[in-house]
């Protein structure tokens, strides 16, 4: 029987793998976390107690390794990691989340609210959402990094019932979110009082999640996401074969991009559940010990960012460059003369390929199939399962031009988002014309296969998170002393785009000293780079920003005499 919901997925996993690995931590993420590698975690009595230990659902037997065969299909054995790691098989998994699960009800959880989550790339947060899934509670994952401006747009948006959060932002969650109750993984939950919040649309069309993506103008826009979109977006990874081939035999996905995004919680855990895998999340991105914990991790795949491979080819060649197991690496966005280069130095292929929030598995491109062409930002041949048309500046077809992109099929919105939160006006401008307008400038080569051009949206993607320039402009022109200010991106060797501040300013400023106030109101990755002053920003006739001149003029800006570099100063902050 086919799934209606992620729980039910899992339920149905965990029926046919109860021994598969389902959930690895590799120790330098339990140390960054405060996992403790012990049988308290795994044994004690949650999520009722409060001890320390017990806030994670996640453990092993006094540190040793808890890697099982796969049970029940005659398959290959797992790869084993060669270091102690935490794991969870999907037994076990079960078991916590129907505690998770029991101890919301008992709290007055009913279908149909939200619960918060900011958890970092802990296990946790997958538990948490099996459990609210199972009950038809939609998640909305929060970025640590994100500010009380930020929390408090989010949460006017989205009504939470509940936030679940680690210990050190509970008193900044409280302070921005009033009288949402905030609880630790593994606490008791206070008695519920808020009712549902959300329309109650039955089966697989039920809200899932809300994902909160920058768009292209203003301020972050909720992205609906059903049990249809997740379902479909494993399922759609699980058949795509290929270069990309997941089998039911023990597969292993290591994965450094965070758990509050798309990719992780559409694709990567999606897929492991789908075939009986591990995923295995990083806490982040560590280049020198990288490809330690991909050996160490025994992943068969894992996901990347474009940023990686340029960090890791700058790296001093080592015996660990090819000392694992890596079938593919799956991602977006490495630089086009290095792809080739990676690939004969650490021996797998780098699977290049397009999706967004917004169209999850209802329109997606994989470089999965041979020939590829390795170097030229090729995304490969859409598929049968969607439809696309590339559309010039004039609206016609044109071989070069903005992607817009739909389901094949008698419903075009078939695995996409739902709609914007509380936005008919951004959703129905997305979809105009019958087709979801990416916002992306492609280009269609003779041999069919789709190269990515440019991005057409006014959005800056800095080392995979999408800032809104309009967004940082709103924030920067409340500080005193900025009469006015425009936002640009300008390029970055390792992180793709950086973020260009103008200022025309109204008094005094100390560039740093605006970087120390920005990084109190907006995530760390969002302040500016760059900063230059001038007299005037570019503007049209009606005094709206001339978007291109400012980008022009911001990109012959860097590296001059009168631009300060802030970069230094983008630092996650505690």
């Amino acid at each position: 029987m086919q799934a209606d919901t992620v729980a039910a997925a899992f339920a149905a996993a965990a029926t046919r793998w109860p021994d598969h690995p389902f959930l690895c931590v590799l120790p330098e993420t339990a140390r960054a976390y405060g996992i403790p590698p012990d049988d308290k975690a795994a044994t004690s009595e949650f999520p009722s107690s409060t001890s320390s230990s017990s806030k994670y659902p996640l453990g092993s037997s006094a540190g040793a390794p808890l890697v099982r065969e796969p049970a029940g299909d005659g398959g290959r054995s797992a790869p084993q990691p060669s270091r102690a790691a935490i794991e969870l098989t999907y037994a076990r998994a079960a078991t916590r989340v129907q505690a998770i699960r029991e101890s919301l009800q008992t709290a007055g959880a009913v279908r149909g609210m939200r619960l918060m989550l900011l958890l970092e790339n802990r296990p946790d947060f997958f538990l948490y959402w099996l459990a609210a899934n199972g009950l038809g509670l939609s998640v909305v994952p929060i970025n640590p990094d994100l500010r009380a401006a930020e929390l408090e747009h989010m949460t006017s948006l989205t009504r939470p019932a509940l936030i679940i959060a680690i210990e050190s932002r509970h008193d900044d969650l409280r302070a921005a979110i009033p009288g949402v109750p905030v609880h630790a993984p593994g606490e008791a939950i206070a008695p519920l009082t808020s009712g549902p919040v959300f329309d109650d649309i039955p089966g697989r069309a039920h809200e899932a999640a809300v994902l909160f993506t920058s768009g292209s103008t203003g301020r972050p826009k909720g992205c609906v996401l059903a049990n249809e979109y997740f379902l479909r977006a494993g399922q759609w990874y699980a058949q795509e074969g290929g270069l990309c081939a997941l089998s039911t035999e023990g597969e292993r996905m290591l994965t450094p991009l965070p758990i509050f995004h798309m990719n992780a919680m559409a694709y990567s855990f999606m897929a492991m559940i789908a075939v009986g895998g591990c995923l295995i999340a990083l806490d982040r991105f560590h280049p020198r010990s990288w490809w330690q914990s991909v050996a160490d991790s025994g992943a068969t795949c894992l996901h990347y960012l474009g940023v990686m491979p340029s960090i890791l080819m700058g790296l001093p060649e080592s015996p660990l460059d090819r000392s694992h197991s890596v079938r593919f690496g799956f991602g977006a966005g490495v630089d086009p003369k290095l792809h080739g280069p990676f690939e004969d130095r650490f021996g797998f292929p780098l699977i290049e390929a397009w999706a967004m929030t917004e169209t999850g598995a209802g329109a997606v491109i994989a470089a999965s199939r041979t020939p590829r062409l390795v170097g030229e930002s090729a995304l490969g041949q859409p598929g049968p399962a969607m439809e696309m048309r590339i559309e010039g500046e004039d609206g016609k077809p044109a071989e070069q031009g903005e992607l817009l992109v739909r389901a094949a099929g008698s419903d075009p919105h078939l695995g996409f988002f739902r709609e914007y939160l509380l936005d008919p006006a951004a959703t129905a401008e997305a979809w105009e014309g019958g087709w979801f307008h990416t916002g992306d400038i492609v280009r269609r080569a003779p041999d069919g296969q789709i190269h990515f051009v440019d991005r057409k949206k006014n959005v800056i993607r800095r080392s995979g998170e999408n800032i809104a320039a309009v967004e940082v402009e709103s924030i920067l022109a409340r500080h005193p002393a900025i009469a006015s200010v425009g936002i640009a991106a300008v390029p970055d060797e390792l992180r793709g785009d950086e973020v260009f501040a103008l200022i025309v300013p109204g008094d005094d400023i100390a560039p740093e000293e605006l970087a120390k106030w920005a990084l109190e109101r907006m995530a760390y990755y969002k302040i500016p780079g760059y900063v230059a002053l001038t007299e005037a920003l570019p503007l049209t006739a009606t005094n709206k920003l001339q978007r291109a001149e400012l980008k022009t003029r911001a990109v012959a800006l860097v590296g001059q005499p009168e631009t300060h570099d802030l970069r230094h100063l983008k630092k996650r902050q505690a």
